[in-house]
């Protein structure tokens, strides 16, 4: 089992920035490719970035590339988001998961473990 809380949401205007941390427990950590998703009101859960066990690789959702830098410290078990220029349509709760895929990927099923989420509005 890996167990997984997000923090650092809140409200921001748009343009400005946030970084969520995603912290890790259970499992060794750096065994485990880890995501980010987001799923909005009235919306599906859809991925926005995910990086490979060791850093050196990291995939981005289109609408987020530019903007988002997703990385991690396999020291401090923590997974980050750094999210800049936010625009009111990144209003979502933010989801880190843990996955054991040899490759990192953007399919939600192929997840393994999930935290509660994090809530972040972005006011226009």
């Amino acid at each position: 089992q890996v167990q997984l809380i997000e923090s650092g949401g809140g409200l921001v205007q748009a343009g400005g920035s946030l970084r969520l941390s995603c912290a890790a427990s259970g499992r060794t950590f750096s065994n485990y490719n880890m995501g980010w998703f987001r799923q909005a009101p009235g919306k599906e859960r859809e991925f926005v970035t995910a990086i490979s066990r060791s850093g050196g690789s990291t995939v981005y959702a289109d609408s987020v590339k530019g903007r988002f830098t997703i990385s991690r410290d396999n020291a401090k078990n923590t997974v980050y988001l750094q999210m800049n220029m936010l625009k009111p349509e990144d209003t979502a709760v933010y989801y880190c998961a843990a996955d054991r895929a040899i490759l990192i990927h953007n399919s939600i099923s192929g997840y393994d473990y999930w935290g509660q989420g994090t809530q972040v509005t972005v006011s226009s």
